[in-house]
């Protein structure tokens, strides 16, 4: 063991080792009691099954930059607008929908649309409390969020990824606490669809602003674990019956949040409007398609 070795281990203060020893118990009981909460509910594990899968299909789309030198801009925008499309349709088909005949079966008519609203409304304030909170940056439009923070460009490019899966992976979570499980998973196989060209754009921008093929490979095929972890999290949270549809309409409204204030204008950004259009119609009707023919 070398003297620099030596020295972070001399740093280590009985006090710290106990704060490590106690975070490690911690997370081990917090897996323990995942695994226990996956074997009893069969819409927790399954939402965890299919989240993992978004997950993977990132890190799939992640794996062709390594062979590639340069992504075009007018390829870029379509693959923007393709996951937009698919975002969109999802948002209305798997989310709104059920989320209107939920409401619409405990309430009069006029009121069930009105609480809709008001969900998705709500699940967009979250989306723009997190972005004007948290300091991210986009790989076009630049830095965003609260600068108190000194953190590397590495880390906002990671925490804009993050703010982007978030509400994909709750709706893979409350869709499937909506025990409709063939609805859910034509929704979370629009999402992994999605999910490939994304985990490509993630690490060939990773790649245009000077990163290594490591590190732009890497952060491509990381930036789809928050999926999991939102969808066990929405699958848990929105178990109960008077939440399920305001889950529903929330995780809708994140979505549209993300769509309309990051995906379209970032698709738009340099002048590559009609590739854009024509991927969001693209991913539109394939996700419209997959939820008729799957849901």
């Amino acid at each position: 063991m070398n003297t620099a070795s030596l020295s972070k281990f001399s740093k280590l203060t009985p006090r710290k080792l106990l704060g490590w020893g106690i975070l490690l118990l911690g997370a081990g009981y917090g897996i323990q009691q995942l695994v226990l909460l996956m074997q009893q509910q069969d819409h927790v594990r399954y939402a965890f099954y299919a989240g993992m899968a978004a997950a993977v299909a990132t890190a799939l789309g992640a794996i062709p930059a390594l062979f590639s030198r340069r992504l075009s801009a007018r390829l870029h925008a379509a693959m923007l607008g393709f996951g937009g499309g698919v975002m969109l349709a999802a948002s209305i088909f798997s989310l709104i929908v059920p989320a209107l005949t939920l409401f619409e079966t405990s309430a009069q008519s006029w009121q069930g649309p009105l609480q809709v609203a008001a969900a998705i409304l709500l699940g967009a304030l979250l989306m723009l409390a997190l972005e004007r909170s948290v300091p991210h940056e986009h790989f076009i439009k630049g830095t965003e969020g609260h600068q108190a923070l000194a953190l590397k460009r590495s880390w906002l490019f990671v925490i804009a990824i993050i703010l982007h899966n978030i509400p994909e992976g709750l709706a893979i979570g409350v869709a499937y606490a909506s025990g409709d499980a063939v609805g859910a998973s034509a929704l979370a196989t629009g999402i992994s669809l999605q999910n490939v060209p994304e985990g490509f754009v993630v690490a060939m921008a990773l790649l245009a602003v000077g990163y290594s093929r490591l590190v732009a490979l890497s952060v491509g095929m990381l930036s789809g674990l928050v999926e999991p972890v939102m969808a066990v999290t929405g699958a848990i949270v929105m178990t109960n019956p008077m939440l399920l549809p305001w889950g529903l309409a929330m995780a809708a409204g994140a979505m549209l949040f993300v769509i309309s204030h990051e995906m379209i204008p970032e698709s738009h950004r340099q002048g590559h409007e009609m590739a854009a259009t024509n991927g969001l119609m693209l991913g539109f009707v394939l996700m419209l398609v997959l939820d008729t023919a799957l849901g």
